[in-house]
């Protein structure tokens, strides 16, 4: 949920953004009134592109997106991570490759990851995928989640739930939580 991302007018701005921000601040007051870990996970590249993945290195080129030190990587303000909040910098799509994500998770002891943000068929997929397979439980909050349209978002999420994610509704993670 990084400005590139979200706000119009921006190089990569998905589409289904903008809507969820309601529901992703309700998830962060939760969690933040429950006293559990939050995890900001941002893209961020270095300016001449060197460690973008290679099918985007193109339109970085003519493009720069996400720009490490620039507005563009920043988080949209009406998320700001609060203090205690982990920022964590990646450059791939999931937060788990090239990051310290699992480590610090398991340090913390945490078992479930909940997910949320843009854009589905790629940084959250690939999370998502990636927790199953470092055997964490994942529960993806379907309504703080977007694509580029609802058709792209609801056949990610179908093949997601269909490997085991849990999908859960905002509304619904205050009860999970035990809060």
């Amino acid at each position: 949920m990084q400005n590139d991302f979200v706000l119009d007018g921006r190089p990569l701005q998905v589409k289904g953004a903008q809507s969820i921000i309601p529901s992703i601040r309700t998830i962060l007051e939760q969690f933040r009134s429950a006293g559990l870990p939050v995890f900001h996970v941002v893209r961020v590249h270095r300016a001449d592109g060197s460690d973008v993945e290679i099918m985007r290195q193109d339109l970085f080129r003519k493009t720069p997106f996400a720009v490490e030190g620039t507005d563009g990587a920043a988080v949209i303000g009406d998320l700001v991570p609060a203090g205690g909040e982990y920022l964590l910098p990646k450059i791939r799509m999931s937060a788990f490759i090239g990051t310290g994500l699992d480590l610090t998770l398991r340090i913390l002891g945490v078992d479930t990851v909940v997910v949320a943000g843009i854009q589905t068929p790629n940084c959250i997929r690939t999370t998502v995928f990636d927790a199953l397979a470092y055997n964490y439980h994942a529960w993806l909050v379907i309504d703080a989640t977007a694509a580029q349209n609802d058709e792209i978002h609801m056949s990610n999420v179908r093949d997601m739930e269909n490997i085991g994610v849990r999908i859960i509704r905002s509304g619904d993670l205050s009860a999970l939580l035990g809060t």
